[in-house]
């Protein structure tokens, strides 16, 4: 009985150990990739935008069958920043997670997004994703070493199924 008592005890204390090293791995990650993520994405910050990405990192367009490495993808974003302040464009990104895994120094990610395009006139329009991200450390920093999407199967109600950041 003694025995089977223990056996429970550590195993209770193994568990909340994993689970509150795993809470804190993601607050790691809110704090150093999906806060500046969404912060310079809505301010049209292609550098801070690209200061959460890693150099190696692979950027995957699903919908449009296309693979970027890092510079590329750098000025693709660049680009649609200027087209966007020019044209007095805002924008604002939310997202929800519907798998979070964090291990050590990678993690994978798996969630909808939500983006509002703003136009000069006060216009705007909603647009849905899913993402797919892994995450690696480097000199002791979170950042995205590969980030895939895809815009099928998902609407206003699959985004608000998923839980918030």
């Amino acid at each position: 009985m003694v025995r089977i008592i223990l056996s429970l005890l550590l195993i209770i204390t193994f568990s909340g150990t994993v689970l509150s090293q795993t809470d804190s791995l993601q607050q790691q990650i809110n704090q150093q990739v999906w806060k500046p993520f969404v912060k310079s994405f809505n301010n049209m910050d292609t550098k801070g935008f690209m200061d959460v990405h890693s150099r190696n990192m692979t950027r995957v367009i699903q919908d449009g069958n296309a693979i970027y490495g890092y510079e590329q993808y750098s000025r693709e974003n660049e680009q649609g920043d200027e087209r966007a302040k020019k044209a007095d464009r805002k924008r604002n990104i939310e997202l929800r997670f519907i798998q979070r895994i964090a291990r050590n120094d990678r993690a994978f990610e798996i969630g909808y997004y939500k983006t509002t395009n703003i136009q000069g006139d006060g216009s705007s329009k909603s647009f849905y994703g899913k993402f797919h991200v892994l995450m690696q450390k480097e000199k002791g920093t979170w950042k995205i070493l590969m980030d895939a999407d895809t815009s099928e199967n998902t609407n206003e109600a699959v985004f608000l199924s998923a839980k918030p950041m």
